[in-house]
């Protein structure tokens, strides 16, 4: 089992076979009869799920759904009671307004929240034990902090014990005590944390923390930050043109000037600003990365760009294209200039089609003169080109693991040879050896190909490493633009500042350091 948490609450498939033994608070749980388990789950152990948005049941509140453990264990409990004890777990996990959110959907709530809402579900019954699953995956470092001091509370605090299941080696360096390091089903390392990352024995291990990808600037300036020193400078201007010695000579691929986009509110509800007076250029051949947080507007800055949202204030201007205003059929033969690679290819790839069939789809929109044998033989080279072996083609994409599925989703965004490439969180999901293979052939593909891209990302270390320049965004502005040694080793703005303090590193001794910082920053 690569996947130990499953197992702990007894939720393994019928078809599964198990050795040896779990045993929790006394009892098997390999061998516990139903209704002992039925009994056991929420109460001895509780289980936070990887996705918050798939966890929860998007029909029902939030406090009915918190409160389906306590009508199974406590049938008799008042409806009253039973409220005061949802409202309670929510304000543990530091949900505002409680009472009043008790009967909001998922919807109405952030990831974050989401997230905490998960929390406080395994925690309504005062479970010893809580085995969190990625809890913070796809969490912006901001809100993934959050989300780990959460936890760090609960077990300080509460005296809850926690399984913390994570492919992210900052995140176990700033939680856990003791860390076992699983590869292919088998345990290779167990140690406690310190000694682990100081001393790997594994080979597994070491390779695992030598992928994990780590900003340029050695220094990372938060201690000046934390003593207010620098506090309260004044932001760079958006816009700036901190690279003007990249290939000035030529016209930007991508022009935004004080671009707004705003989404009606409809039925009574006021409009909201996604996007709020945002400048910069992409200029051809260079890598534009764009960090902030969920909710900040970078997707919605990267579907303007591509034609799939509406730009409604200032000027966007796409390969000299204005895109305010613009008409779909006028903007047609500009989007075929376009790649996109969406954040989940799980998602974004039809299920009823091949790998082959997804990729070479592009080429059947955009170039309809192509033969299908030319098409099929395009796809080829693209999966090639990708490093997937050509017999891939025919498989389809439940048939891939998540790294294999994002570099089929790489293929399908360089089909039509595009001078732009959209990247929408390409590697948030994916463990940290897939990632840092994604992200090494996406460096690769920029220089063959040389295409501009706008590269979107919550994660610092991965812009960093990607980027030419880099701009923070926040709540829809554009703090402060320039490359990553502007940006990340003398960040103007605090938001900028909680952003690199934010960003677990795989050293147990410099996170204690730089969680203290980030707290100070908030």
């Amino acid at each position: 089992m690569d996947r130990p948490g499953p197992a702990i609450l007894g939720l393994l498939p019928e078809t599964a076979t198990t050795g040896g033994a779990i045993v929790l608070s006394g009892t098997d749980v390999l061998t516990a009869s139903p209704q002992k388990l039925r009994q056991m789950r929420g109460s001895d152990v509780s289980m936070v799920f990887q996705e918050p948005w798939t966890a929860l049941n998007p029909v029902f509140t939030v406090g009915w759904q918190i409160a389906e453990g306590l009508r199974a264990h406590n049938p008799k409990m008042s409806r009253k009671a039973m409220r005061a004890r949802v409202v309670e777990a929510m304000e543990n996990v530091g949900i505002p307004n409680a009472e009043e959110r008790h009967d909001y959907y998922p919807h109405q709530f952030s990831g974050g929240q989401k997230q905490r809402i998960v929390i406080a579900m395994a925690l309504a019954l005062g479970a010893e034990l809580i085995v969190a699953d990625e809890p913070t995956t796809a969490l912006d470092v901001t809100v993934q902090a959050e989300i780990l001091d959460l936890l760090r509370d609960l077990r300080d605090d509460m005296g809850t014990s926690i399984v913390l299941i994570t492919h992210n080696m900052g995140v176990v360096a700033d939680l856990a005590d003791r860390v076992a390091v699983m590869y292919r089903g088998d345990l290779v390392e167990t140690a406690d944390v310190r000694t682990l990352f100081a001393n790997p024995t594994h080979e597994y291990t070491r390779g695992l923390l030598a992928a994990v990808p780590r900003l340029s600037v050695t220094e990372v300036p938060v201690a000046e930050a934390a003593t207010g020193a620098s506090a309260g400078a004044a932001a760079a201007a958006p816009g700036a043109d901190p690279a003007a010695d990249v290939r000035p000579d030529i016209a930007p691929v991508v022009v935004a000037r004080d671009l707004e986009i705003v989404y009606p509110g409809g039925f009574g509800k006021s409009d909201f600003t996604a996007v709020d007076g945002v400048s910069f250029e992409i200029r051809p051949g260079e890598v534009f990365g764009l960090v902030g947080e969920s909710g900040s507007g970078k997707t919605t800055i990267g579907r303007a760009i591509a034609g799939l949202t509406r730009a409604t204030g200032g000027s966007l201007t796409v390969f000299d294209h204005e895109m305010v205003g613009f008409r779909e059929k006028a903007f047609r033969p500009v989007r075929k200039r376009i790649g996109f690679v969406f954040q989940d290819p799980a998602a974004s790839f039809n299920p009823h089609l091949s790998i082959g069939e997804c990729v070479a789809e592009p080429l059947a929109v955009h170039r309809p003169e192509l033969s299908d044998q030319q098409r099929r033989r395009a796809a080829l080279d693209l999966l090639e080109a990708v490093q997937l072996p050509q017999s891939y083609a025919a498989r389809f994409p439940h048939e891939l693991s998540g790294g294999q599925r994002q570099r089929a989703s790489l293929a399908r965004g360089i089909a039509l040879d595009p001078e732009l490439l959209i990247a929408d969180e390409p590697t948030s999901a994916l463990d940290v050896s897939v990632q840092a293979k994604v992200l090494e052939l996406f460096r690769e593909l920029q220089e063959r190909f040389h295409y501009a891209a706008l590269f979107i990302s919550h994660d610092l270390a991965v812009v960093d490493m990607l980027s030419d320049r880099i701009g923070v965004l926040f709540h829809g502005r554009l703090l402060e633009e320039g490359t990553g040694a502007q940006v990340l080793g003398n960040p103007q703005h605090d938001y900028t500042r909680r952003l690199i303090a934010s960003l677990p590193v795989p050293d147990p001794v410099e996170q204690a350091q730089r969680r203290e910082v980030a707290r100070a920053l908030r």
